[in-house]
């Protein structure tokens, strides 16, 4: 069971070729960036609602128009998209269970309810080290581990497949005028 969506692992991939764009001084559309990584243009479209609504991006109406990062990709974290496109909920929700063990009949004690349960706080440590460790990354740092890995040509492959959707997105603007 995954606690962070599908949509968040393609809203980041999606980011880091903003980046790419950025350099461009060039938006990229939701439809660019859905066939880039051959996904429903619709999903990456709502993706981009929360996205834009969360101030991680910024849309630019027009030919030539598309989506831009917001700010700077060091200020980005991870947290901040999941939290964009997941919404921000707990990794755990405590059900009390402790005060249902049929040794209590109708009479939970005060001690075996009283404080956090050592479960939950477990599971709350968990989630802040999760936290913390989603907010550690930034899109920049996440880029640079991609630019270690990848060929040193990809980021300019990018860029160049990028601009070469621009005299499309132009044309298919004045079509539907």
């Amino acid at each position: 069971m995954a606690h962070v969506s599908a949509g968040v692992e393609y809203a980041l991939h999606c980011l880091l070729y903003l980046v790419d764009a950025q350099e461009l001084e060039q938006p990229a559309s939701a439809r660019d960036l859905a066939e880039l990584q051959k996904i429903p243009a619709e999903f990456v479209a709502k993706l981009f609602t929360k996205l834009q609504k969360a101030g991680i991006v910024a849309a630019r109406e027009g030919i030539g128009g598309g989506f831009a990062l917001a700010r700077p990709a060091t200020e980005i974290t991870v947290l901040d998209v999941v939290e964009a496109v997941d919404g921000r909920k707990a990794l755990f929700e405590c059900k009390e269970i402790r005060a249902q063990c049929a040794l209590f009949g109708d009479h939970t004690p005060p001690w075996a309810v009283d404080g956090v349960c050592a479960i939950h706080a477990v599971m709350i440590e968990a989630e802040k080290r999760t936290r913390d460790a989603l907010a550690a990354h930034t899109l920049a740092s996440i880029k640079g581990r991609v630019a270690t890995k990848a060929p040193r040509d990809h980021a300019g492959r990018v860029q160049e497949w990028l601009v070469a959707r621009m005299p499309r997105r132009g044309r298919r603007a004045q079509a539907s005028q």
